[in-house]
């Protein structure tokens, strides 16, 4: 069997389509969560000029100096800012350690709602941090932030499909992200020559799942990104023209008893002639509200059986998946997704 990311256009739902075109793309996403965990999205309607300006906004700071772009660093608990090569290793989110202890050679740039975007919920701002912005890159702020926005309606979005495809009344699941932690972590992967010494074990991103409800990956179309399927083995994965990338995070596992998966990918190095050839991407993470509690849906627990995971609120289990693979300590809850990388092939 050939293994495949799906790929949906989801224009009915962007553009008012009739009740059947929409119950077709439901359809088509339950199938794609339940056999792959990842999905190739089309008709999402983000405008190619957002797409550009924002894809700009990237390489001109990721083109700075490094010690320019380590002036807008933030300390391992805050989920803002610049994070430098190797200083994160996301196979830790899952208590996996890399065989050759090496960190992750990425380089990032995260930002996300801040407290001060609901000022009527008092919420904590050790958990909604505010962002951190390089003013050494004036079209950086508007050129991502009108991204951002375009990247939270799909992924709100695609909560909502979530819901008809799941059956379960509108609201079960979009009730949870009325505060939803959502952030967006743009990667870069390039070293310069000479930062590392080029071998197999090299790793870009460990391997790991992501952490929420949905994930909208942008991503440029070079070779890196692998996602492991159920018997174990690993796969090369590249957008489709004009495509955006989707993936399930542990909260709809959680939620759907594992009906739906979330999936385990990572990324290897692109090495093309002894040299690392530059990779973009940028994950929107829409984890849902830290205080919802998340449990097993019902209907997705089969009769005379009990459901596989505890409640749980969604800020323990994103602070459990944060402290692992920014600061270093392994996650010891993450028992079944550590499995899954152990039983996998190389």
């Amino acid at each position: 069997m050939v293994f495949e990311v799906p790929e949906v256009d989801i224009t009915p739902y962007v553009a008012g389509g009739s009740a059947e075109e929409r119950a077709a793309v439901a359809k088509a996403i339950d199938r794609a969560c339940r056999e792959v965990g990842f999905i190739q999205i089309v008709g999402h309607g983000i405008p190619d000029d957002v797409l550009a300006g924002f894809t700009g906004a990237l390489d001109a700071f990721f083109g700075l100096e490094l010690e320019a772009k380590k002036a807008y660093r933030t300390p391992p608990k805050v989920n803002r800012g610049y994070a430098p090569p190797k200083t994160e290793s996301l196979s830790l989110s899952l208590g996996v350690e890399a065989a050759s202890r090496m960190n992750d050679f990425f380089e990032a740039f995260n930002v996300g709602d801040g407290a001060s975007m609901y000022p009527e919920l008092d919420l904590p701002e050790a958990i909604y941090n505010e962002n951190v912005w390089p003013d050494s890159v004036p079209t950086f702020e508007p050129a991502v932030s009108a991204y951002y926005e375009e990247a939270r309606r799909v992924a709100r979005t695609m909560v909502e499909i979530f819901e008809d495809a799941l059956e379960v009344p509108a609201g079960t699941l979009t009730g949870l992200t009325g505060h939803s932690l959502d952030v967006l972590r743009m990667n870069n992967y390039a070293l310069p020559p000479g930062t590392v010494n080029l071998d197999g074990d090299l790793t870009g991103m460990g391997e790991h799942t992501d952490y929420g409800m949905v994930t909208v990956l942008w991503a440029d179309r070079v070779a890196g990104l692998q996602v492991l399927d159920s018997s174990g083995t690993w796969h090369d994965v590249q957008p489709n023209p004009g495509a955006l990338l989707i993936n399930l995070g542990d909260v709809t596992a959680r939620l759907t008893n594992e009906v739906w998966m979330s999936t385990l990918h990572r990324v290897k190095p692109p090495i093309v002639d002894g040299t690392i050839e530059r990779r973009r991407s940028a994950a929107y993470f829409h984890d849902g509200d830290y205080d919802a509690v998340i449990a097993p849906l019902p209907s997705c627990v089969a009769e005379g059986e009990a459901p596989i995971y505890e409640p749980i609120t969604v800020g323990e289990h994103i602070a459990a998946k944060l402290a692992g693979s920014r600061a270093g300590r392994l996650n010891a809850t993450a028992v079944r997704e550590a499995a899954r990388v152990a039983a996998s092939t190389a």
